[in-house]
């Protein structure tokens, strides 16, 4: 996923927690699956980070041979640029982009009907 493409906030914004509870009806449920998302997220980044600058490793790399380079650096520059991760994930979740379930809940459904 293309994470620039977003539209998270770069910096952080205060929000009222208590209205983003509402659809879950638990405070702690709904930064329990933010959380998630972000760990997710932030996963799924450094992964295309790592890809990204494998590209530019060698396999004999001593202090003297390490230069600048600037591609290398330009990567690093867009990743650096990106919103947090936890700033993608609360953006979603108010979008409803989120898909979550709670399998506890779905059992006392499923009890109640038999």
């Amino acid at each position: 996923m293309d994470y620039k493409k977003t539209n998270a906030p770069d910096n952080t914004i205060t929000r009222d927690i208590m209205s983003m509870a509402e659809e879950t009806g638990n405070v702690y449920e709904t930064v329990h699956i933010i959380g998630k998302r972000a760990n997710e997220i932030s996963a799924d980044i450094k992964q295309q980070l790592g890809k990204k600058l494998q590209e530019f490793s060698s396999s004999n790399d001593t202090l003297e041979e390490i230069f600048e380079n600037r591609e290398q650096i330009e990567v690093s520059r867009y990743f650096e640029r990106l919103p947090k991760s936890v700033l993608i994930a609360t953006q979603e979740y108010l979008e409803h982009e989120i898909y979550y379930r709670n399998p506890l809940k779905d059992n006392d459904k499923l009890d109640e009907l038999l």
